[in-house]
């Protein structure tokens, strides 16, 4: 397969790539990479990795988030 690599360039406020690198790091990941498997997530998926609205939903009891979790990871 031949992949040729794009340079893709963007604006972003400074101290919002710095605050995003510090976690970046902490995670092992350059903002490249994290840049890379974002979008390949919108490949996947056809769409974005998460999602957009213009009201938050409401937030979960303790009793939700544990009912969350059990089901995306099984028992604690």
């Amino acid at each position: 397969m031949n992949s040729v690599a794009t340079v893709f360039r963007t604006r972003v406020p400074a101290r919002r790539l710095q605050r995003a690198e510090k976690i970046l790091h902490k995670l092992g990941l350059t903002s490249a990479e994290a840049l890379n498997m974002m979008l390949a997530q919108i490949e996947i998926r056809k769409g974005l990795p998460f999602n957009v609205a213009l009201t938050p939903k409401p937030l979960l009891t303790a009793d939700e988030q544990a009912a969350e979790w059990t089901e995306a990871f099984g028992a604690y």
